[in-house]
């Protein structure tokens, strides 16, 4: 057992408007950890609803933060803070437009492409080296906008397996935390 704490954050928009929506995907990942570790989420004053538990015998903190996307930052330095978890033990799970629908892909650093969410948190971290697990949507059909895209439900044929997605992005990230990202990486890429 380790006694080295992790945030993992999932990012979404508060609210039963949005809880279905694509843009939703980390906040619907954090769901299926939150069964696994055995609690429920509760509201803190760090802006966040906050489930602190264990995942795969690490001290873990879950957080979905209630600012909405484009200022997720804002929750999450002040939950790694009160938590005292440095951004190199923070994982934040969002939803990626540029992989395909059910994709997983795990990465420690990077851009945002174009993610407020992502662009908040590295704003307010003042770092990039944070890890990233990408859960992909898939690019919209046609001419629809992203911005509307994202904000829509899944449709009906993800639907089908989306319950199955969220397991394996959830396996994605018990697994970072146990064995690293690199075997993370070698497993769902």
């Amino acid at each position: 057992m380790s006694d080295e704490r992790y945030l993992v954050v999932g990012l979404g928009n508060p609210g039963p408007r949005y809880a279905g929506t694509r843009h939703n995907a980390g906040f619907l990942v954090l769901d299926v950890l939150a069964d696994r570790a055995g609690g429920r989420f509760k509201s803190s004053k760090h802006r966040a609803e906050v489930l602190e538990g264990r995942l795969v015998a690490h001290p873990a903190v879950l957080a979905k933060p209630l600012t909405y996307m484009n200022d997720s930052g804002a929750a999450v330095v002040n939950l790694g803070r009160f938590y005292k978890v440095p951004p190199q033990r923070t994982v934040v799970i969002y939803d990626e437009l540029d992989l395909p629908y059910g994709t997983v892909r795990l990465k420690i650093g990077g851009g945002d492409s174009g993610h407020n969410g992502l662009k908040s948190i590295t704003a307010a971290l003042s770092t990039r080296e944070y890890a990233r697990v990408r859960f992909g949507i898939g690019r919209p059909p046609g001419r629809q906008e992203p911005a509307d895209y994202v904000l829509r439900d899944f449709d009906t044929v993800q639907r089908r397996t989306l319950e199955l997605e969220l397991d394996r992005a959830a396996d994605a990230v018990e697994m970072l935390l146990e064995h690293g990202l690199e075997p993370a990486q070698n497993a769902f890429h």
